[in-house]
């Protein structure tokens, strides 16, 4: 969808963010003129063709500005006179929101992890490990016959063998990798090996909490989140906050065949990863589901039924765009 430009009293412009749509329809759905329509979703999906998932009729685009303020998604810009309309408080604005308490977060990286956008970065600051766990440990030279058993056992790869000098071999150990677990010790099959696990002889490792402290940050890229909810879900911590687009519920027509492993259109085109293929057929995850209808459109069996029952968005202070925006909660069934 190439960006369109009016002059007039004021230049109008909108243009389309490939990287953001999802494919969902919604600003085809409610577009006055009918200038916007949707391409081949599942081949654009699956990457078989390179395509846009929406193209416009630039002779029936009225530069109203209605799809882009209704895309809960950001992927169309409309701005006037280069003032972009998502920060004009006269338009409707979205009021969907992900936060993550960095007072809160543990920096376990779970939701970065878990993001099917790859919209959250967390970055972290370790403690020295010196500070965890301290200890004692030496090899006897003339008592050790280096076989290497302690090197293969050592789980942090602390022991290297250096054999090659067949006649004096070496062995090393690197306290900045022993971690003190005495597996060496117990496995020299010559008791040439000396450990003490400082740490361990108090028992409830009883280590002062600001040598343990992981510091560090985790922001959501706003540009990149779509609200479906996968970090708020996996967060062990209760860190991480959503607030979805649209709240409603999503269903199936009845007695609608699921074609699953043959087809699984719907998990392909799906921005939120809400979707998998169950027993053979697909099965829509509720927690994760966005409800943005692009599994819908996608569907060609048309079984996915959409609900929306509320939209968060505001201060639609136009009475035809109310009556467009309505149609968001009718739209998706087909």
């Amino acid at each position: 969808m190439d960006t369109l430009v009016r002059e007039g009293d004021q230049k109008r412009s909108i243009s389309y963010r490939k990287d953001k749509c999802v494919g969902c329809g919604i600003c085809t759905d409610i577009c006055p003129t009918e200038a916007l329509k949707l391409g081949p979703l599942v081949p654009i999906a699956r990457g078989l063709v390179d395509m846009d998932y929406v193209n416009s009729d630039k002779d029936k685009c009225a530069l109203c500005g209605l799809c882009a303020a209704s895309c809960p998604f950001d992927a169309l810009e409309f701005t006037i006179n280069d003032v972009n309309i998502k920060d004009n408080d006269a338009y409707p604005q979205w009021k969907h929101t992900a936060n993550i308490d960095d007072k809160t977060c543990i920096y376990c990286k779970a939701c970065e992890t878990a993001c099917p956008r790859d919209a959250i970065t967390v970055t972290r600051d370790l403690p020295i490990r010196s500070k965890l766990v301290s200890g004692e440990i030496e090899i006897d030279e003339e008592t050790c016959i280096h076989c290497g058993i302690c090197e293969e056992l050592c789980p942090a790869e602390a022991i290297t063998l250096n054999k090659e000098n067949i006649t004096a071999p070496e062995i090393s150990i690197d306290k900045d990798k022993c971690v003190y677990c005495l597996v060496c010790k117990r496995a020299c099959p010559v008791t040439a090996i000396k450990a003490a696990c400082r740490t361990c002889s108090y028992g409830a490792y009883e280590i002062d909490p600001a040598d343990a402290e992981i510091s560090g940050n985790a922001f959501i890229v706003e540009d990149q989140c779509i609200n479906c909810g996968w970090c708020q879900e996996i967060c062990s911590v209760e860190a991480a906050e959503v607030s979805k687009p649209f709240e409603g519920e999503i269903d199936y027509i009845e007695d609608f065949e699921c074609k699953g492993e043959s087809c699984h259109a719907c998990m392909d085109i799906c921005p939120c990863n809400a979707v998998s293929i169950v027993d053979g057929k697909s099965v829509i995850e509720p927690k994760f589901c966005v409800l943005c209808g692009a599994c819908a459109k996608a569907c060609p069996q048309n079984g996915i039924i959409i609900k929306r029952e509320k939209i968060n968005l505001e201060n639609v202070r136009s009475k035809s765009w109310q009556k467009q925006m309505d149609k968001l909660s009718e739209a998706g069934s087909k």
